[in-house]
């Protein structure tokens, strides 16, 4: 979806400006939201996929206004509720009223560590062979779905070579919305500079991204020198 989430080229936001020893955290509730995120997560009631769509989801003028873990404290009141776990009323008074959903699992604290060094692994195996070569021109499709996507706007219709085949993953476009995982071949597409921002960009920047099977369309020829003519 074209969100607030997605700005990549937009103008009017200023420089990048990443600050020196960045803590990990800038409070100390931020550790708590955190927390937070991780443990309803083990509930096992929705995937990453969902919870990013989530994210995506708040209104332009609060998520442009929020910090990053105010973006994921207020994604997960949407989960929350979502999935019957409270009620709008109980997370605006932080008590519980209802007997909500149960979860699947409990995220204890002696099993915090184990779950953080495992994550999620989301790679899964396909029976077809990859569509695409390294080497290979493609060209990324020009679509504005409704929902969850992980081709940045700035990338669409954009013609690009195949620099590597990653292996075959989850496909975040229909976990998201529940219609299963539905694995791709994923593949990192190199695009010049010039392709992506046109007049005016510096001609020795590249951009990379990484791109599911079903993001990319064939050109007819391919590239001998991996770069964009």
């Amino acid at each position: 979806m074209n969100g607030p989430h997605d700005l990549g080229g937009q103008m009017g936001f200023g420089p990048v400006a990443p600050e020196p020893n960045e803590p990990y955290f800038h409070a100390e509730w931020e550790k708590r939201a955190l927390g937070i995120t991780l443990s309803c997560g083990a509930f096992g009631a929705w995937s990453i996929d969902e919870s990013r769509h989530a994210r995506e989801n708040i209104p332009p003028a609060n998520y442009l206004a929020a910090s990053y873990y105010e973006i994921w404290t207020r994604a997960i009141d949407m989960l929350l509720e979502r999935h019957g776990f409270a009620t709008a009323e109980e997370l605006q008074t932080g008590h519980s009223l209802h007997q909500g959903a149960v979860p699947k699992r409990v995220l204890k604290a002696e099993m915090v560590d184990a779950a953080l060094n495992t994550g999620g692994p989301c790679d899964r195996p396909v029976d077809s062979a990859p569509l695409f070569a390294v080497g290979e021109r493609v060209r990324t499709r020009n679509f504005n779905p409704t929902g969850h996507t992980r081709l940045p706007r700035y990338a669409r219709a954009k013609a690009g070579v195949v620099e590597a085949v990653q292996g075959s993953f989850v496909f975040p476009d229909d976990n998201a919305h529940g219609r299963g995982e539905n694995p791709q071949w994923v593949y990192t597409v190199v695009f010049d500079a010039l392709e992506i921002w046109g007049e005016g960009a510096d001609p020795s920047l590249t951009v990379s991204i990484d791109a599911w099977e079903s993001y990319l369309e064939r050109l007819s020829d391919r590239l001998a020198s991996g770069a964009i003519a």
